[in-house]
């Protein structure tokens, strides 16, 4: 990073900067960007559940992978439905208080991304006031530390670069698959939501399946009182 004397390098790259108010450096907040960040919304249920001598518990990979692409299923579709199309969403796994559970929502336009700012101020996750405002951070290649991608951060949860947490093939699949859906002719699209429509009626395991899951998620989601 280079060492400028005046800006925080690492509010420019990141967006945060462990220092917070008190960094010897400008943060310089942008009037207009493609990208917000949601501070500390995500909840890692493996953090938060583990026992007094750091051995994680009660929470398995499986069961947090499925409650983490459930999380960021839910944010990625409620950005897109109420504010505009998001080129990239990202989630911080750092432990760090100036990072942990930042999501970084980009947007690909800026008004959208103001928009989203403005509206989720007044909003609520989990029983909690959102905190949202626009981020410096384009490029998150920049951002993210290699080391942690690699398996091989030394500096763990406390590591001052972007932790991002991946989702699953699946999900990253249908959600930023969709996008190229949308180029596609209506027609056909309403003609392969009739299709799965009357595969759903026909009885066959999948459609009751797909039902099933839905029921579960809404209870979970009332559960949970998220958006």
């Amino acid at each position: 990073m280079n060492m400028d004397r005046v800006n925080c390098s690492f509010y420019f790259k990141i967006g945060a900067c462990r220092h917070g108010d008190r960094c010897s450096r400008l943060h310089n907040k942008p009037t207009f960007s493609q990208t917000i960040a949601l501070l500390n919304i995500y909840r890692n249920p493996q953090n938060s559940s583990q026992s007094a001598d750091g051995l994680r518990c009660a929470v398995s990979d499986v069961e947090m992978q499925e409650h983490y692409d459930e999380f960021f299923e839910e944010v990625f579709t409620e950005m897109e439905e109420k504010y505009g199309e998001v080129e990239e969403m990202n989630v911080c796994d750092n432990l760090g208080d100036h990072l942990v559970g930042n999501v970084y929502v980009k947007f690909r336009r800026e008004e959208d991304a103001e928009k989203a700012v403005i509206d989720l101020n007044n909003r609520w996750f989990n029983g909690q006031p959102i905190h949202a405002e626009l981020s410096p951070v384009t490029d998150f290649r920049e951002a993210c530390c290699r080391q942690y991608e690699m398996g091989e951060c030394t500096r763990g949860g406390f590591c001052n670069f972007m932790h991002l947490k991946p989702i699953s093939r699946e999900l990253r699949r249908e959600l930023y698959g969709r996008r190229r859906k949308k180029h596609r002719s209506r027609s056909r699209s309403r003609e392969r939501r009739s299709r799965s429509r009357d595969r759903g009626r026909g009885g066959g395991g999948g459609g009751g399946g797909g039902r099933e899951r839905d029921r579960r998620r809404s209870r979970d989601r009332e559960r949970s009182g998220r958006f």
